[in-house]
């Protein structure tokens, strides 16, 4: 069979799972590659909730710290920190979707050039916005912020870092995760504690 006749015969084929494809596509497959038809009966996501975010400032002020520390491994004379190369480092890292920039610097809020869009061009906001990928808005102890650091029912290559959700870190954590900017406010225009880090 010739080079131009094989080329000829797959043509219909490839433009029937072509259109196989867009049909699937304009059912509105969900994130991930979903069933366009749902979840299977037996699983029940709660809604999620929409038109929120967290606060950039508490999270600069009080959250990015806990990623940069070096924090002592349970049960070892050792620290690490999030940050490191072999753990969520941006260039290195070889923990998943979350990543830390160590060397972020802090964005002056009360500078009128800091507008929305240079602060989401700083490593800060790209610490920020990998951070808030991790939280699950409608089941908070459910957010890998929380829950792989605890290694609760999940794996964590970095292993136990936090002992119990009594650890000042994880209080911290928790507190920026319930304390969510009300509908309609952005990141940039909500501090739900300004000057501090309350846990509570």
């Amino acid at each position: 069979m010739t080079q131009e006749l094989a080329s000829t015969r797959r043509t219909p084929t490839l433009l029937k799972w072509a259109g196989v494809c867009a049909a699937v596509l304009s059912l509105g497959t969900g994130c991930g590659g979903g069933s366009p038809l749902g979840n299977p009966p037996n699983v029940n996501n709660e809604e999620a909730r929409g038109g929120q975010s967290l606060s950039f400032a508490y999270f600069q002020r009080c959250i990015n710290p806990i990623f940069i520390a070096q924090l002592p491994i349970p049960g070892t004379a050792t620290t690490n920190t999030c940050a490191g190369s072999g753990c969520h480092d941006n260039a290195a890292g070889t923990g998943g979707a979350f990543r830390v920039i160590a060397s972020a610097a802090v964005v002056d809020l009360a500078n009128p050039a800091n507008t929305a869009d240079v602060i989401r061009s700083t490593d800060m906001y790209k610490n920020f916005y990998s951070s808030q990928g991790e939280v699950v808005f409608t089941a908070i102890s459910q957010s890998r912020l929380i829950s792989k650091p605890l290694v609760r029912n999940v794996l964590h290559g970095g292993g136990l870092i936090f002992e119990t959700d009594l650890d000042n870190n994880v209080r911290l954590l928790m507190y920026w995760m319930t304390h969510p900017a009300p509908v309609g406010q952005s990141e940039f225009s909500y501090d739900p504690a300004p000057g501090t880090c309350p846990t509570q």
